[in-house]
């Protein structure tokens, strides 16, 4: 095997082909570096080590250049435009992997089904891995039709979501799933053994009720937090406890007052928001005992092996309520009740609830993220009647919760928690605790030799950029690459008027509240394609530093009916669960044209009225910001455009000769040019240029300068005229002619 090493940057791969399988791409004079062959493995070294499978780049792409993957940036602890180190890697055989995974997944998932998903793939301990199954280089045998087939059947579409930890591995070191590898779940069953059977006892016998029969594994038990500890719900804290108190200490006293002591209640809040740990904390603020029932891991079972366990829980749940005040914590219901296409088993999950409920002593109280999704029979007044939410932590709850977090922790002292809060908005306990682990991880890694070694502030920051708000996925996230409006040149009209609107609300709610005014509800950024509105929002972002939630106009479009007006409630749900967060609506003409003259048999129209309604804040929208862009605003629906939804328009106006040249210096400052080459010269003739086509301009030059010598190490005028040949302008002076009338109509 080559040892040698080369050091590349990191880029997003493009490809629909390489999401989530763990896939690098590198240009084919690298693999010949590197001795490598392709689907060969390699090493990628970055915050931390990780292994993937490299496959031949494009010719024309750069040397330098590593395309990788979301996951794989993950695993290796870069984010776009990083630079890691890529060599060769020693892969065995592995004889054993172990996964850890969801409790959907791991309950849902037999590990043999697991090992046809990961066959093929390279990974090591630490490393997120993917269940779509390695298709573009399978291994001989290997049946991915048969592999995709289960993984549906077993949770459905969630499949193509779902991501695995790989939590040990035989031998040590990266290792290839084959078809003897024995892959098993954490804890529970392996490929090749019979599903296992676990009781599981909790480490406080006063609160916790041994569980019920789980199913293949036995799962770990959480710690039970004091309610003061619970940053940001100590109001939830305050209500649930207080109902806790009567029901179980006071039920004479409801009696009276013709109320009754029967009590269940409905938690809501975003995921990771720390719902069943408020349940926990409060049964043991009131000295009650707690059975607890994860939904998900019954509901993936057929329908009477589910009513059989639900039964045996509340049947616990009632003995115990004999002997003391029992509490019954039913997570994530909305996996067992939901409230589209409920299961047949769903009215003896009703009863077995009311029955429940009727027992003296004994609350039941159910959690879910999506309530919305939750069968509507469920909160009725003879069922959950009561409910609870819990908020997304603000600024000083996020901060008080990292110091809770890491108060046991060894943290150097110059860390401010104040503006690391500042800078994970949209963050909740879970997320603050995998920014805990990965800043643990970063801060291990520079120091491996120290004795006393410290949490510092550049760990935390690290940890910052590739751990995301459980809220956002990657794959509708816009990065902002660290750009502010302070790297945007010219547009200083445009600037400050993205500003006022967007970032102003955010900044300065007092001054709109002093005013009387409502601050704008969104913008509109149109403008002749290429000229940097998806920049402008990037920086926008940065600035603000906002969570985005980046959509095409199209890919919110379904043909099946309501589906697409579901995907539009659905984002601005989490963007107000991510806030403060911006929405972008890229492409919104094509989202939200004009109704009534489209033949998609009611699909546009149905989509702009679901628009409509989020954007008159029906459900009020806290610390959002919506921002369209088009660049054919003409064919945006009338009412999108009134007062009260995208009541800004802003007009990005094409790249004057100063603008352009300031774009040919930003695209050029890692190309070596002549000494001869005058840029404001070059940038005065290039009238019709966008700012895209200026930066394919500098990038014809040097790709003419590599074809003349891929030894050359300038490039020269004569090579950025040649470019001009080959880049022509794209911007339409009738479309230019249209837009500007346009904004003088709206001035």
């Amino acid at each position: 095997m080559a040892s040698a090493q080369i050091t590349l940057t990191v880029r997003h791969s493009p490809s629909a082909l390489d999401t989530r399988r763990g896939v690098v791409r590198l240009h084919p004079e690298v693999l010949d570096a590197l001795g490598l062959r392709p689907w060969e493995a390699v090493r990628l070294t970055g915050a931390r080590v990780s292994v993937a499978l490299a496959a031949t780049g494009e010719h024309s792409a750069s040397p330098g250049i590593v395309l990788a993957d979301d996951i794989t940036m993950s695993n290796v602890g870069v984010t776009e435009g990083g630079e890691i180190v890529v060599a060769p890697a020693e892969v065995a055989a592995g004889r054993t992997v172990t996964v850890s995974g969801s409790r959907l997944a791991s309950a849902s998932l037999s590990p043999e089904t697991v090992r046809l998903a990961l066959l093929g793939k390279v990974v090591t301990v630490g490393d997120a891995v993917s269940l779509l199954p390695q298709d573009l280089a399978p291994p001989p045998g290997a049946d991915v039709a048969a592999a995709r087939g289960k993984l549906a059947s077993a949770i459905g579409m969630t499949w193509t979501s779902e991501l695995l930890t790989i939590t040990a591995a035989e031998p040590s070191g990266p290792v290839a799933v084959g078809p003897s590898t024995v892959v098993g779940w954490r804890d529970g069953a392996r490929t090749g053994e019979p599903p296992r059977r676990h009781t599981r006892t909790s480490t406080d016998e006063r609160n916790t009720v041994p569980a019920t029969d789980r199913p293949e594994r036995n799962k770990p038990e959480v710690p039970v937090i004091p309610v003061t500890d619970l940053i940001g719900a100590q109001d939830a804290a305050r209500r649930l406890t207080e109902w806790f108190e009567l029901a179980f200490r006071r039920p004479e006293l409801l009696e009276k007052l013709g109320a009754g002591p029967r009590l269940g209640a409905l938690v809501t809040g975003p995921e990771g928001v720390g719902k069943a740990m408020l349940v926990r904390a409060t049964t043991r603020a009131v000295d009650a005992q707690l059975v607890e029932l994860a939904a998900p891991t019954i509901a993936a079972l057929e329908a009477n092996a589910t009513a059989s366990r639900l039964a045996d829980t509340v049947a616990q749940a009632i003995t115990s309520a004999a002997d003391r005040p029992t509490v019954l914590l039913v997570t994530d219901v909305d996996t067992l009740l939901p409230a589209s296409n409920p299961p047949p088993v769903a009215t003896v999950v009703l009863d077995a609830f009311r029955e429940a409920l009727h027992t003296n002593g004994l609350a039941v109280v159910a959690t879910s993220a999506h309530p919305e999704s939750v069968d509507s029979r469920l909160r009725g007044v003879d069922v959950l009647d009561r409910e609870v939410s819990l908020p997304l932590p603000e600024g000083k709850a996020r901060t008080e919760l990292l110091r809770v977090l890491l108060r046991d922790v060894p943290v150097e002292s110059d860390v401010d928690f104040g503006a690391i809060a500042e800078r994970a908005p949209g963050f909740v306990a879970a997320d603050l605790i995998a920014l805990r682990r990965e800043a643990a991880v970063r801060a291990a890694l520079r120091q491996r030799d120290s004795e006393q070694p410290q949490i510092g502030s550049q760990d935390l920051l690290g940890a910052l950029e590739t751990v995301r708000p459980t809220s956002m996925s990657t794959s509708d996230t816009l990065q902002t690459g660290g750009l502010s409006l302070d790297d945007v040149g010219d547009m200083a009209e445009v600037k400050q008027s993205l500003t006022e609107a967007a970032l102003w609300p955010l900044r300065y709610p007092d001054s709109f509240a002093r005013l009387g005014v409502e601050p704008p509800r969104g913008v509109l950024l149109y403008g002749p394609p290429g000229c940097g509105k998806t920049f402008l929002v990037r920086a926008l972002a940065g600035t603000g530093r906002l969570n985005v939630f980046s959509v095409k106009g199209a890919e919110l479009m379904d043909k099946w009916v309501g589906e697409s007006e579901r995907a539009v409630r659905e984002l601005f749900r989490r963007a107000a669960e991510a806030a403060p967060a911006m929405v972008f609506l890229d492409e919104v003409d094509a989202l939200a044209p004009q109704r009534g003259q489209s033949g998609d048999s009611g699909v546009s129209d149905r989509v702009v009225a679901a628009l409509l309604t989020e954007l008159d804040g029906v459900q009020p929208r806290r610390d959002v910001v919506i921002l369209g862009a088009t660049n054919r605003p003409d064919l945006v629906d009338p009412a999108l455009r009134r007062p009260g939804r995208l009541e800004r328009l802003v007009y990005v106006p094409p790249p004057d000769a100063e603008a352009r040249a300031e774009i040919l210096r930003a695209s050029a400052k890692n190309t070596p040019l002549e000494a001869s080459v005058d840029i404001d010269d070059l940038a005065s003739t290039l009238d019709g240029y966008s700012a895209a086509d200026c930066a394919a301009l500098i990038r014809e030059a040097a790709l003419t300068a590599m074809r003349e010598s891929l030894e050359a190490t300038e490039v020269t005028a004569a090579h950025l005229a040649a470019a001009r040949k080959a880049v022509r302008p794209s911007l339409d002076a009738a479309q230019l002619a249209a837009l500007s009338a346009y904004a003088e109509s709206r001035r």
